[in-house]
C-alpha cells in the first residue's frame, strides 16, 4: 500500500429544520423511521457548496537548450517559431472560500513550485490569486482572489468537538470532473503514523477523496468547514475509503497568521526534544501503558528550562488534552499560540504535577547572518546560516549552541551534486570547526583545492572528502 497525498453525527433533527438552526452541541440521535432515514444533506450542500472552489496552478519551466536550439536562438533570435523554449507544468485542486473579501484556503501542494494561481468558482466565475501565506509544515495555504468581493464565504468549525461517528461531506473537484459532493463518516481522530506533512494530527473519514479533492472541505452537519481534505491512503491511487484532512483548529492557526500579514507561521516553542514512549520505557518509569512524550533533552535557555522540565520527564497533557506522541504534543502546543503560558501536565517519579510553560517563538539568537556559497567551491549552491532555535524549527532539526547549518540548496547545483541536504550541520572544514558563518567564510576562502568537509545529518557525522 501507499499513501496518495495528491501533491494530493447521525442524522440530527437538525435536518428537518434547517441549518441555520444548529449549534455545535447538538444532540446526536439514531434514526428511528424510514422517513428520517430518507432525510436530504441538500440544505448543507446548497449553504457550503457555492463557498467551494477549483484551484488551478502552472509554471513555466525552462529547460536547456540542445546543439541545434542554441544555433536558432543566436541566428534567429529567441522566440523563434518551432523552437520550444520550456514547458509548462500544472497541477488541479480544490480549495475553499473562507472570507466574502476572497480569501481561499487551500493544500500547499496544489500550488507548490507554482507561480500562476486561478481559481474557478461554483457559478463558473474566475479569478486570478495572488499567494498570501504557504505553510509547509501543515500543507495549507492561503490564497487572496484579485478584485472578487461579496463571495459566498463559508465558516471554519470545530474541529475539536467531533466524534468518531459523525456524518461530514466532501465537496471537491475529484478528477477534474466538476464539483462533487460525498458522504460519510469520521472514521478516527488524531491520526499521527500517516507520513504527510510535520503536523500530523489527522481527520480520518472514508467519505471519498480522490486526485483533485486536495484543499476541499470537509463539512459537518451544521454546514461549517471542520478539516481541509489533504491525502487518501490507497493502492491505485483512488479512494478505498480511507482519506485524511487537516482539522480547521490547524487551519485556523494558518488562516490568522496569513490575515495578520505575517510572511510564514510563527509557532510557539517548548525547547525541549521528545520521542515517544514505547512499551520498554512504559515498564521502565512504571506506567501501566505507554502514555504521553518522553523529554530526552532540554535546551538550557528555552521555555522548558524554565518552567522546570527536566531530562526523564514525561508529557502527559497540554491544558488538559491527552498527548501520546511528539506530534500530539505538537498540535497541542502549536494550537496554544505564542502568548502567555500553557499548563503541561508532568509525571515525575511517580507523581503528576502541573507545569506553566513560557508560551513564545523560537528565538533567532544568532542572527543568521547567511553566506552564499561560491562559485569553484563545494557549497556552491547552497546558503549556509548560523544556528539558531529559530532556524532549527525551521529545518526540523536539533538545536545546538553553536554551528552552521545549510538552510536553502539548489539540487541542480555543485553542492546538491556532491550529496549535500537542505538542515546538514557544518561540523568541520579540512580539520576546523565551524562555529559561525563568517569563520565559515574564512575557512573556505583559504580551502584551495582540497576539501575535507564534516557533516553532521541527523545525528550521523560523516566526512566527505574532494579534490587532490
Amino acid at each position: 500500500m501507499r499513501f496518495s497525498p495528491f501533491r494530493l453525527s447521525i442524522i440530527a433533527v437538525v435536518l428537518a429544520l434547517g441549518v441555520g438552526g444548529a449549534t455545535a452541541q447538538t444532540q446526536r440521535v439514531v434514526p428511528e423511521s424510514k422517513a428520517q432515514v430518507q432525510l436530504s444533506f441538500a440544505p448543507i450542500v446548497r449553504q457550503t457548496a457555492g463557498a467551494v472552489v477549483n484551484v488551478y496552478a502552472s509554471r513555466s519551466v525552462r529547460r536547456q537548450n540542445t546543439a541545434m536550439e542554441e544555433y536558432f536562438r543566436r541566428f534567429f533570435g529567441e522566440d523563434t517559431p518551432g523552437v520550444p523554449r520550456g514547458r509548462s507544468q500544472s497541477s488541479l485542486g480544490s480549495g475553499v472560500i473562507v472570507d466574502p473579501a476572497g480569501l481561499v484556503i487551500t493544500n500547499n501542494h496544489v500550488i507548490e513550485n507554482m507561480n500562476e494561481v486561478k481559481v474557478a468558482l461554483a457559478d463558473r466565475r474566475e479569478f486570478e490569486a495572488d499567494i498570501v501565506l504557504r505553510d509547509p509544515r501543515t500543507d495549507i495555504a492561503v490564497l487572496r482572489l484579485k478584485g472578487a468581493t461579496n463571495l459566498q464565504a463559508v465558516e471554519l468549525g470545530d474541529s475539536e468537538a467531533l466524534q468518531v461517528g459523525d456524518i461530514v461531506l466532501a465537496i471537491g473537484n475529484p478528477f477534474g470532473v466538476g464539483q462533487t459532493v460525498t458522504q460519510g463518516i469520521v472514521s478516527a481522530l488524531a491520526r499521527t503514523q500517516v507520513g504527510i506533512s510535520d503536523y500530523q494530527f489527522f481527520i480520518q473519514t472514508d467519505a471519498a477523496i480522490n486526485p483533485g479533492n486536495s484543499g476541499g472541505a470537509l463539512i459537518d452537519m451544521n454546514g461549517r468547514v471542520v478539516g481541509i481534505n489533504t491525502a487518501i491512503y490507497s493502492r491505485s491511487g483512488g479512494s478505498i475509503g480511507i482519506g485524511f484532512a487537516v482539522p480547521s483548529s490547524m487551519v485556523r492557526v494558518v488562516l490568522n497568521s496569513a490575515k495578520g500579514g505575517a510572511q510564514n507561521v510563527v509557532r510557539p516553542w517548548i525547547g525541549a526534544r521528545l520521542q515517544p514512549v514505547d512499551g520498554d520505557i512504559a515498564t521502565g518509569l512504571g506506567l501501566e501503558r505507554p502514555t504521553g512524550v518522553l523529554v530526552t533533552s532540554v535546551y538550557e535557555k528555552g521555555p522548558a528550562a524554565e518552567a522546570g522540565l527536566k531530562r526523564g520527564d514525561v508529557i502527559l497533557a497540554v491544558d488538559g488534552q491527552p498527548v501520546d506522541n511528539p506530534d500530539s504534543f505538537g498540535y497541542r502546543f502549536t494550537l496554544k499560540g505564542t502568548q502567555g503560558q500553557a499548563p503541561v501536565t508532568v509525571l515525575r517519579g511517580g507523581k503528576q504535577s502541573t507545569l506553566q510553560v513560557r508560551l513564545m517563538p523560537p528565538p533567532e539568537v544568532p542572527p543568521r547572518d547567511p553566506v552564499r556559497g561560491r562559485t569553484r567551491t563545494p557549497f556552491a549552491g547552497a546558503t549556509l546560516v548560523n544556528i539558531s532555535p529559530a532556524v532549527a524549527d525551521e529545518l526540523q532539526i536539533d538545536v545546538a549552541d553553536e554551528g552552521v547549518v545549510i538552510a536553502d540548496l539548489d539540487e541542480r547545483s555543485v553542492a546538491g551534486s556532491i550529496g549535500f541536504e537542505k538542515g546538514d550541520l557544518i561540523v568541520a572544514i579540512n580539520g576546523e570547526r565551524v562555529p559561525s558563518t563568517k569563520e565559515a567564510e574564512r575557512l573556505i576562502d583559504r580551502a584551495g583545492g582540497y576539501w575535507e568537509i564534516t557533516v553532521n545529518r541527523g545525528g550521523r557525522v560523516f566526512t566527505t572528502v574532494l579534490g587532490r
